[in-house]
């Protein structure tokens, strides 16, 4: 039946990078818990805390080496966070508060600060983030999540996103292809009609294809709840060593507000 299955459901999604790892070997459920605590002592960093900032890159640099993940693969995909930069950009000149000359600009110190930030609490997020995707396939994440008792509902609704994402994005594709092979090419404000016809059609053959997937699981005896996924767990010492990133990060934010 059409849309039963995801193109590479069943495979490595491209975010993944295989590798065999310490840290790829870690169960699911660790990597996420201590990305998760990594992040959240990071934001409770005091900003005023520069060097600290740069002890946390540090630690995910080290985490980086160890997963084998090269730097130019996550200095590349730490490119989605270009509009979260752009947004940093523009605080200092729209802030108030007292100014301060830079470069002969007028900005605002609170601004400055505020910039600083969030992008140094978002890159980091950001970074912490990509490396849990480069070392853990998407399934594992998803057990991941049920292991550390997310709601189901949530689980669910993440596992069908990510295994109908990729089959939302070829019918895209296959759009774009069918334009292109009839002249078509976007280069003004007048094409945008067109475009906008090609996002309708697109959504309404996405909601066609999610009625015949739910009436195929319907089908096959579904009731609104998933198969329980494999159950992984995790020895005291994987717990460990997944954790020491979060601990160490903690002992620089507890120097930071010291200090």
């Amino acid at each position: 039946m059409g849309g039963g299955h995801a193109p590479g459901a069943g495979g490595a999604h491209r975010l993944y990078r295989h590798a065999h790892s310490p840290v790829h070997a870690l169960p699911p459920h660790t990597k996420l818990a201590a990305a998760f605590a990594f992040v959240v002592v990071v934001v409770s960093t005091p900003r005023e805390a520069m060097w600290a900032f740069a002890l946390y890159a540090v630690l995910l640099g080290a985490v980086a080496y160890t997963a084998r993940v090269p730097a130019g693969l996550l200095l590349r995909r730490l490119l989605i966070e270009v509009p979260f930069v752009a947004f940093a950009v523009l605080m200092p000149f729209v802030a108030e508060g007292e100014r301060v000359h830079v470069l002969g600009l007028s900005l605002s110190a609170h601004g400055l600060w505020g910039a600083w930030n969030v992008l140094a609490k978002g890159t980091l997020g950001v970074a912490a983030s990509v490396l849990l995707a480069a070392t853990t396939e998407l399934r594992d994440l998803l057990l991941g999540l049920q292991r550390l008792k997310l709601p189901p509902l949530l689980v669910q609704i993440a596992s069908f996103m990510i295994r109908y994402g990729d089959v939302i994005t070829d019918e895209m594709r296959r759009m774009r292809i069918a334009r292109q092979s009839r002249g078509f090419e976007a280069r003004g404000v007048r094409h945008w009609g067109i475009l906008a016809k090609s996002a309708g059609a697109l959504f309404i053959r996405s909601y066609e294809r999610g009625e015949r997937v739910h009436l195929a699981m319907v089908s096959r005896g579904y009731t609104g709840s998933m198969p329980v996924i494999d159950e992984v767990s995790a020895s005291r010492a994987q717990w460990s060593y997944a954790l020491a990133l979060p601990f160490a990060a903690l002992v620089v934010c507890l120097l930071g507000w010291i200090l």
